[in-house]
């Protein structure tokens, strides 16, 4: 058992520092359009399933309340909290468009909206990328694998080219968080520390 778990935290270094070195450029894009928006008063929806729903959750936490520093909430919203929204699109339409209607709804342009898909082919997820498209809202996707369909159609990649979907939920969890306090210094100025 031992060696299993000094495996799998040794696996999940390496594919966080591979995908610093496949992402870098792109993270420092896409937090300063973030910041950039915020600054607008432009808004984050976030969105995706299952352990990526939890880190849209997650992020959207850690920019209304705060991150590292003390500061005014940032308008992030996480598409995946609503029981009674997801349930009823759900019921009365199709489960694709949990997400395609809350962003009709509540995007605007200028707004971003961030997708997260461990395998970049969730069709609620490549639904919603092509709504906020068509409504001139900036896209980013978090993938990984090698992106799938989301990759071609969003605006901003940003992937964790792993196969093992624990290993990207964790890639993109930092990756997120880098976006987190990389956006909180661009606007407040503060580097962030932690507690």
């Amino acid at each position: 058992m031992r060696e299993m778990i000094i495996q799998y935290f040794k696996e999940s270094a390496e594919v966080k520092l591979k995908s610093l070195e496949e992402n870098l450029e792109e993270i420092i894009i896409v937090s300063k359009a973030i910041a950039d928006a915020f600054k607008k008063g432009n808004k984050l929806l976030i969105f995706g399933n299952g352990g990526s729903a939890a880190d849209a959750q997650h992020l959207a936490a850690e920019f209304i309340n705060k991150f590292l520093i003390e500061r005014p909430p940032l308008p992030a919203i996480a598409l995946t909290t609503d029981t009674s929204i997801i349930t009823s699109i759900s019921n009365d339409d199709l489960y694709a468009n949990i997400f395609v209607k809350q962003i009709a709804a509540l995007g605007k342009e200028g707004d971003i909206a961030l997708g997260i898909s461990t395998s970049g082919n969730s069709p609620n997820v490549i639904d919603a990328v092509k709504i906020a498209k068509k409504m001139e809202i900036l896209t980013i996707g978090l993938t990984g694998g090698n992106g799938g369909k989301v990759a071609k159609l969003v605006d901003h990649h940003l992937n964790v080219s792993s196969g093992s979907t624990p290993r990207v939920q964790e890639a993109h969890i930092t990756i997120g968080h880098v976006i987190c306090e990389m956006v909180d210094y661009q606007i407040f100025q503060k580097p962030g520390k932690a507690a």
